[in-house]
Order: C-alpha cells, then structure tokens, then sequence
C-alpha cells in the first residue's frame, strides 16, 4: 500500500539530545534508547470514516517522535498499519450499501491526503491487513501448534489466543481482571463467547462466514484476521522482535496494544515487545466526548474545505500536552490561527534575538516528553520579542522558521 508524499525537513545546526518519553508499562518517565535507528510502531487506521482530530492529534504525536529522533543524528524506520478489513469497516459499508473494498480505499485515500496537508512524516512502511493475511495465517497457526492458541470445537473455525500462556498479560495496562471484563466488550472483545476458555482471551481468526470476505487460511481453513495479530504480525516482519515504541491512542491500551505485545512475545520469546508503549490521549468537542455514536466528530477535511490552514489545526492540536485528553473548540482554533499569523510575521522580520538560544531550549522541550506546549510558549516569547524590535541577528528569523518546521512541523 503506498502511503502518502513526504516533504523535506530543514537541518538543523548541532543536534539534539536524547528523549525521554513516558511508557505506560513502567508508569513512568524514561530515555528511548534506539542506538543507530529507533524503530516505531502506530496503529493506523481502520478505514470506514474520514481523518477526525483525535487521528491527527495521535499522528502528530508520533511525527513529533520522529522528528526528535532525526534531529538527534538517528535514522527512523516507521511503519503504520490499515486495518483495511474489520468488522466496523462491513458495517458500515453494509449499512450504506457500498462495496467495503471501495470504502476502504476512498477513505484510506483522504487520510493520506490529511496527513500531507498536517506535514505528518510518511511511514517507511504503509501496510494493509489483507495484504499481510498470509502472513498473519501463518503466525496464528504458529500459535495453535505452540498451544497459545486454540480452535473453538463449534465448526465455525475462529480461532482464539489462550491469555493464560501469556503470564505477564496486563503488565502493560495495569488494569484489574475486572476492570478488563468491563471494556473488553466495549471495544471488540466478545467475553461471552461460548466455548472459550476465557473471557478475555482475543479472536485470532475468524472462521469462513456466508456474505463475509475471507481469504485462504491454509491448515487453519479459509477466514480472516483478528484485529491484535494483525498488528503484531506486521510489526514483527518489519521491524524485528521488539521495537522501540509501540504507540496509538490511549483507548487502544487495552485490549489492542496489550494483547498485540502478548501475541509478539509469544511468537518471539522476546519481552517486552516495546521499549515504550505510548499512548496519546483523546480530543472532545466543546468539553464533550468527541465520538461516532454521539455523531460530533470534527474532520480534518471538512476543517480544510473551509480554508482553515492546515498548520493551525496542527497547532491546536499540540497545544495541550500529547497524554492529556482535550477539548477543541471554536476558541481553540482561534488562538492557533492568531499564534500562526504571529510566528509568520516574526519570521518574516529583518532581523531578531539569537535563534541559537531559542533552538536549544526547544530541543530540550520537546526531549521532554514532548513538551509541545512548552515548546509553543518559548516560540511566542522569540516571536513577540522580534515583533517589538528585539535583537540585530539578520539570520535568526530565518534558523526560527527552519526550526518551527524541523521540530514542530509547522511550516511558517
């Protein structure tokens, strides 16, 4: 699957330095150690609905992570998954009378150009889940002839992963057995499956069904995926037995990001999978829960059919820090917009205060844990002082506005 044209990043003099990012596993704040690459794993995603800001705001998480990692001298290897075929993808297109194929790729399309528009750093690697059902076949079956997994005896020919051979399941959560139980069902998970040996544990393979898609499974028979594997399965031909970050939405947590680790360090012997496990937070409307059943989604499209700049929308997003669940706003957007008119004014000016110092304190905000609005502030603070005549420096309007687009991603 091609994914969508990058754009180039200004260098930068120096480099920065390590960063520190919170893992949800440790609880804790603590340096991601890649040596030569770092090596990153997003769930992208499933394709049944436009970009709406809770996507951007987890991509432009993970682009903020690739620009930190660049700027520090190292290469990246990126790589993010469509989960191109999926139950809420028939669903939908059932319920509008549409070819699910043909959903899949217009909405699949319109996200690529989101992200072009947002200046989100393509993935080395754009991959959907039916181009990697072999692969993935191969791996559950795997699992069954290890006996971390087993076929239901009802003739259906789902299979599912036993979570009692994962005996670390829940380290990344840190969620109780009945905190589990309450959103498994919530978000994909059937715990009251007959013939399962545990409530929890995740379909690996759906079995053939009448008017459903499937794909040859060979010994496991014909069906499709389940929904973790398939992460799991894709990060480890691509990136190796363990990665560097493991990341998404902080909804993605449970059950998806702990039962695809599970399934990886199963297959690998590796654990754990992710040297960090983040996860950003979710972005309501207006103080609200921003959802598809309360139907008050805000999609970046429809944002960028009004003529709102990208890079506003960009700068709404980061500037709430990227753990915390936020609210958007008219006012939100507003601020953004006149912070954006701002930077570009200052940009623009003859001269103004050494560049040189504002660069350093912006690496090290964002080395902390991406410290987007600290990083925000230190930008108005430069702007302001070059809008009200400060300093005679003629090259520091333009090293502020390399730097805006190299670590912010904003291109002034």
């Amino acid at each position: 699957m091609d994914s969508w044209a990058g754009h180039e990043v200004p260098r930068l003099p120096g480099r920065g330095g390590p960063l520190m990012l919170f893992d949800s596993a440790r609880r804790g704040t603590a340096a991601s150690a890649p040596t030569d690459t770092g090596t990153m794993y997003v769930c992208g995603i499933t394709p049944y609905d436009a970009t709406h800001l809770g996507h951007a705001a987890t991509m432009i998480t993970f682009d903020l992570i690739q620009r930190v990692w660049r700027d520090a001298g190292l290469d990246v290897t990126y790589v993010q998954n469509v989960t191109d075929i999926d139950d809420p993808l028939l669903e939908r297109a059932a319920r509008d009378g549409e070819d699910w194929k043909v959903l899949a790729m217009r909405e699949t399309a319109l996200f690529r150009e989101d992200m072009a528009a947002l200046r989100i750093i393509p993935p080395e690697h754009y991959v959907g889940a039916v181009e990697s059902i072999p692969d993935i076949a191969e791996r559950v079956l795997t699992l069954v002839k290890e006996g971390a997994a087993y076929r239901l005896e009802d003739g259906t020919g789902d299979v599912y992963f036993d979570i009692s051979a994962a005996p670390r399941f829940g380290y990344e959560s840190h969620l109780s057995r009945e905190q589990m139980l309450e959103i498994f069902p919530e978000r994909g998970g059937d715990p009251d499956r007959a013939g399962k040996r545990d409530p929890l544990d995740p379909l690996l393979w759906r079995g053939v069904r009448p008017d459903e898609p499937s794909w040859p499974g060979g010994d496991l028979g014909p069906g499709r995926p389940g929904w973790h594997i398939e992460c799991a399965v894709i990060a480890l031909n691509l990136l190796g037995e363990q990665v560097d970050v493991q990341g998404g939405g902080n909804d993605l947590i449970f059950p998806h990001h702990e039962c695809s680790a599970a399934h990886a360090e199963l297959l690998t012997g590796q654990t754990p999978f992710a040297g960090h496990y983040v996860h950003a937070g979710m972005i309501g409307l207006d103080g609200e829960k921003m959802s598809k059943s309360r139907g008050n989604l805000v999609f970046v499209s429809r944002l960028r059919a009004d003529q709102v700049d990208p890079m506003a929308v960009r700068l709404a997003l980061m500037s709430g820090h990227y753990r915390s669940n936020r609210s958007w706003s008219d006012g939100l957007l507003a601020t953004a917009q006149d912070r954006l008119g701002r930077w570009r004014r200052a940009g623009a000016q003859p001269c103004g205060p050494s560049a040189e110092v504002f660069l350093a304190s912006l690496r090290a905000r964002l080395a902390d844990d991406l410290d987007a609005p600290g990083a925000l502030a230190l930008a108005d603070s430069w702007a302001e002082a070059a809008l009200a005549g400060a300093g005679d420096d003629p090259a520091a309007p333009a090293l502020f506005t390399r730097a805006l687009d190299a670590l912010l991603g904003v291109r002034l």
